[in-house]
């Protein structure tokens, strides 16, 4: 039989090999915000062509120096495109509009501008800290009640909470990266999709706990670790063919839409993918590091070895 929780350590030094820049990172760069969080521009332009995203993301970027995306408008026989910025003067404005009228003569340019506050967002953003904060204890609690059966319930509560914010981290981590480097930037829908997220990565947890709820009550007498175990290859191949099929469909999204919602859908598909590790490799190795104590075991030698050492 595959011992998975054997290898125990080497799942979790793989988790802090992705953590670990992504942190530092975080903690150096930050987030690389978008307009919904810092203010923008936003203008719908009109032109007699279509396919012209990038032509008209070119145009306004010259101009000010910054684009968030280009997305084209179903709006009838018109083929109008949605493109937002930072804030910009009236100066450029007009700069925008005359080359507009340059590259698409007789076209109706720029039909409408308007300011994209962003206090909106910024009180967005301390609304979210308080929901995954809510969520964490409201899954602590109610995980803890779910297995009360089960030996210290609290147990599968806290490695269910550890696991979903080694999600989080492992998504912000990546995106701080992706903001410093490729200048990508993140929105008010990125924040539905770490809530998403959270969701996603607690429900596979629960699926991988509650076989293990189950096979402590019918395995008596065997070990955890060898209970662990059997339960995660029980629940193997039906949580990677759950998250599979949800990352093919978020990866055909992610091919085939446009700019407005592609980094809410790369957000989506690295959390998924990092839920369904964790959930797996990360959470169920948290409780049987934690019932056969060998975090205790391991501060104690290393205390004993200073003293020697004295």
């Amino acid at each position: 039989m595959l011992n998975i929780v054997g290898k125990r350590y080497w799942y979790f030094l793989f988790s802090l090999i992705i953590i670990i820049p992504g942190t530092l990172s975080l903690a150096t760069f930050g987030l690389r915000l978008g307009t919904d969080f810092t203010g923008g521009t936003e203008l719908t332009i009109q032109v007699p062509k279509s396919g012209q995203a990038t032509q008209i993301g070119n145009i306004v970027r010259a101009h000010t120096g910054n684009l968030n995306f280009v997305q084209p408008v179903l709006s009838g026989t018109c083929c109008q495109y949605l493109a937002r910025t930072k804030q910009i003067t009236p100066k450029q404005l007009q700069a925008i509009k005359v080359d507009i009228g340059k590259t698409y003569p007789h076209s109706p340019g720029v039909v409408q501008s308007s300011i994209v506050s962003g206090t909106i967002a910024s009180q967005l953003t301390q609304q979210a800290i308080i929901a995954v904060a809510a969520a964490a204890i409201a899954i602590l609690l109610y995980i803890s009640f779910a297995f009360r059966n089960a030996p210290n319930p609290i147990r599968f509560g806290t490695a269910a909470v550890i696991a979903m914010l080694h999600d989080v981290l492992v998504v912000l981590g990546i995106f701080s990266i992706l903001g410093k480097l490729l200048n990508v930037e993140i929105d008010a829908p990125f924040v539905t999709a770490m809530l998403t997220i959270i969701g996603f990565s607690v429900h596979d947890t629960i699926v991988i706990f509650d076989r293990i709820r189950e096979n402590l009550g019918k395995r008596t007498g065997e070990p955890f670790d060898v209970i662990v175990n059997h339960s995660i290859l029980q629940s193997f191949v039906r949580s990677i063919n759950t998250s599979f099929t949800v990352v093919l469909t978020l990866l055909a999204v992610f091919l085939f839409t446009g700019e407005a919602i592609r980094f809410f859908v790369l957000a989506m598909l690295i959390g998924i993918i990092s839920g369904t590790y964790s959930s797996i490799f990360n959470a169920s190795q948290i409780l049987v590091v934690w019932h056969n104590h060998e975090l205790r075991r391991f501060f104690r030698r290393r205390g004993d070895a200073s003293a020697r050492a004295a």
